[in-house]
């Protein structure tokens, strides 16, 4: 066998001296074979490095594969690593594999993973969806008894579980915060595009907290940022308003980096801040940064367990599970507001 070649069946059967259709009896326990002939077949794919190929076998004899396909948009984005380790830990308990992709908020990108996980004939389906992404084409797959769960934002087009954080409550809570150490001027930036559902959520926590307090929602104050330096951009320019903001409320944490990082460059010891998300070490900034945090593993270990419900026959009605959030004071929330000279 050539050495830069993966070793396959028929080696396996060449090695022990036996035909290809005893060595794949052997290994899939689906057949007569002596005790001798599979310690034989055992020891012969140990030597090799033999890897079955579970795909071909679970097409050919139409049952699933031990696998979760998992699809998300952003693999560099913490809060998603946090989510997809607790799926794998939840799943690997009942000897499930987590296989993952990123579509990079793109539906097409989307559509094509979860196509090539269909194709696998994964045991569960489990999809954080794209803004503008149609999954009704799931819909017979869903049927047919997948298990399927959206994470963090719904899906559109078929009625299934999802499993999505309480956005809207969090947000509320973050800028209610500012608001009780006496901020008036709080700019909002969230996320992009502008139909994502956590921005939108978010964006109307925010709204909520002001109209409970009486303050007017000023849409100079919101504004918007896909990475980094698109935030950091996003809060020069609402420092350089006229009547700028005492407060920033951000959207996620991607954003709330890119505040921090604008705000260390322009030396704005001022300005108080609040996120959405909790940042690695956000203990260690200087003050500490106050943030709404998801819990994350919550959200991947009710998703997994919810699809792990459904996998073993629960045909109850499909449902929206809201994990909660919580405010964590740290000091850059409780930045009081300056004090207006007449005031």
């Amino acid at each position: 066998m050539a050495a830069n070649r993966r070793p396959t069946l028929a080696d396996v059967a060449r090695e022990v001296g036996v035909s290809a259709k005893t060595v794949s009896r052997v290994l899939n326990e689906d057949g007569p074979a002596s005790a001798q002939t599979r310690e034989q077949v055992l020891a012969a794919v140990a030597k090799l490095g033999f890897q079955p190929n579970l795909m071909a076998r679970n097409i050919r004899v139409g049952g699933p594969d031990t696998t979760v396909g998992l699809v998300i948009p952003d693999l560099a984005n913490p809060f998603f690593g946090a989510v997809a380790r607790s799926i794998e830990d939840t799943v690997g308990d009942r000897g499930l594999t987590l296989l993952m992709g990123s579509s990079a908020d793109d539906p097409d990108r989307e559509r094509a993973l979860t196509d090539k996980f269909l194709a696998r004939r994964i045991s569960i389906l489990m999809v954080v969806p794209s803004v503008g992404a149609d999954h009704s084409h799931l819909k017979t797959h869903r049927a047919a008894g997948l298990p399927i769960v959206f994470l963090d934002r719904p899906g559109s087009g078929l009625s299934t579980d999802n499993v999505v954080s309480s956005n809207r409550a969090g947000a509320h809570d973050g800028v209610a915060h500012l608001i009780a150490h006496g901020h008036r001027r709080i700019g909002f930036i969230g996320d992009l595009p502008l139909k994502l559902y956590t921005r939108r959520e978010r964006l109307a926590g925010y709204r909520a907290a002001l109209q409970e307090a009486g303050l007017p929602s000023d849409r100079s104050l919101v504004t918007s940022a896909h990475d980094r330096d698109g935030a950091s951009a996003a809060t020069a320019q609402l420092l350089d308003l006229a009547d700028p903001p005492t407060a920033l409320f951000a959207g996620n944490n991607i954003v709330a980096l890119g505040i921090v990082t604008e705000l260390a460059r322009s030396k704005r010891r001022d300005v108080a801040v609040v996120a959405f998300d909790d940042v690695a070490l956000a203990e260690a900034l200087e003050p500490a940064l106050t943030v709404v945090a998801q819990d994350a593993e919550e959200i991947g270990r009710t998703a997994a367990t919810t699809a792990l419900a459904r996998l073993d026959g629960d045909r109850s009605r499909a449902r929206t599970i809201t994990v909660p959030t919580r405010l964590i004071i740290r000091g850059s929330g409780e930045r009081p507001a300056p004090v207006l000279q007449g005031a």
